[in-house]
């Protein structure tokens, strides 16, 4: 779930803003109907991973997202933050009790970012 507080924080503190994604990187990839997208996502794009754990003693597909960079390279906080192609991180060794993540798609950073609103962050 840190993930996707890290890639949401890429936009927000950086532009002075707030985005409406979903509580973890799962429920946003449904929000954003990332699986519409395929193909190598373009710089910007958040990229949306099922992934599966145990999180306060619920197990459920929390799911896992990136920030594209463009040329296949993401930037993501999975066991630290770290650059990776984005299929390769389908490959990644998981956390115990945690799935491998596997693609879901990518939503455009247009998608993303509709409904902001302004917010002056501490």
């Amino acid at each position: 779930m840190r993930c996707l507080a890290f890639v949401e924080d890429a936009y927000e503190r950086s532009n002075g803003i707030e985005m409406w994604g979903g509580s973890d990187a799962r429920e946003s990839a449904e929000l954003y109907d990332a699986h519409k997208n395929t193909g190598v996502p373009p710089a910007g794009a958040f990229v949306f991973y099922a992934c599966s754990g145990l999180v306060d003693g619920e197990l459920k597909d929390w799911g896992h997202v990136a920030l594209a960079l463009g040329n296949g390279e993401a930037i993501h906080a999975w066991d630290k933050v770290r650059i990776d192609h984005y299929m390769e991180i389908c490959h990644l060794q998981a956390a115990p009790g945690w799935s491998q993540p596997e693609l879901i798609g990518w939503a455009p950073v247009e998608r993303v970012l509709a409904g902001i609103q302004k917010k002056q962050w501490d």
